[in-house]
């Protein structure tokens, strides 16, 4: 990552039509059984933004708020960024972030904190800037663990009382879905402390692309190899199961599978994604909890199986 990029804050766009800054948030509480799924997006060029806000419980909608062609806005994290009445704001510089929303029908209190450091996994994957990822995705993708606590309040209400656990990521560079024919992802965070980025993409040109890094023993280090087989529903878009094998920098192997516990489809015109909440079992029984995600051109390209 460039050292005088503060990803948190404007980062001024280059001359892609799709140039993107974009931050996401997710969580999981097996106690609730309950999760989320948040972004905002901003589109420079485009003059637009964009936001998801997404809550389940027990395998059920909670509440789910989805706009796709907001005005732009030049505020970032760092200012508190408001967009369709949800409004993230930095705390802490990459460690800590709040996301609230008040209304009647739903309201949100909730802060992640990091476990994990927020690392590039663009730059730790290294693989050039002509990667398909690199040149039409993001130049910076960080991604870190949290613990994510607060409260969800219902219209009826009912007070949930959250203590999970979630990803967030700072993306900055164009976003170009139309580059890629399909991708796959799986962010898996284990009780043993270990957490995956795993994400595979399959450029229009045919060409492979990874994002990958793995944390244990207190830092990220690269991945070497990735092997991902998924089990589509008969959508072939959303996610049954999945069976991967990762091996790290160090030479050790994280073989794990993952089953759906909530999947919502979010719409980008001629690209669609599939978001899920996954519970994650390495082979030796460990749990863990993570997104599942998996991303679809059309017209229909397939799902890389």
């Amino acid at each position: 990552m460039a050292t005088n990029l503060n990803p948190e804050g404007y980062c001024p766009a280059s001359d892609h039509p799709r140039w993107n800054q974009s931050f996401y948030f997710n969580f999981y509480d097996p106690a609730t059984k309950t999760g989320a799924f948040i972004r905002a997006g901003i589109l420079e060029n485009l003059k637009e933004a964009n936001n998801w806000f997404v809550f389940f419980r027990d395998g059920r909608p909670l509440f789910n708020r989805l706009n796709m062609n907001l005005p732009y806005t030049d505020k970032r994290l760092v200012d508190g960024l408001e967009l369709g009445g949800v409004t993230l704001k930095a705390i802490e510089p990459l460690k800590t972030a709040r996301v609230t929303y008040d209304t009647p029908d739903f309201k949100v209190d909730l802060v992640w904190e990091a476990i994990m450091p927020m690392m590039d996994s663009i730059d730790l994957t290294k693989g050039g800037p002509d990667d398909a990822f690199a040149a039409e995705i993001a130049h910076v993708h960080l991604e870190g663990t949290c613990t994510v606590k607060g409260t969800i309040t219902l219209r009826d209400g009912e007070v949930i009382r959250v203590d999970g656990k979630g990803f967030r990521d700072i993306a900055v560079g164009p976003r170009n879905w139309d580059f890629l024919r399909h991708y796959r992802l799986t962010w898996p965070q284990f009780d043993n402390g270990v957490s995956i980025v795993a994400v595979h993409g399959i450029a229009t040109t045919g060409d492979n692309a990874y994002m990958k890094m793995i944390a244990k023993n207190g830092k990220w280090i690269p991945i070497e190899s990735i092997e991902d087989r998924n089990v589509y529903e008969a959508d072939e878009m959303t996610l049954k199961e999945v069976h991967w094998r990762i091996v790290d920098a160090d030479g050790d192997v994280h073989a794990y599978t993952g089953r759906r516990l909530y999947s919502w489809t979010f719409p980008l015109d001629t690209f669609v994604l599939t978001e899920h909440m996954m519970e994650y079992r390495l082979a030796d029984g460990t749990l863990g909890y993570g997104l599942g995600e998996c991303g679809f051109r059309f017209p229909w390209s397939g799902n890389g199986e």
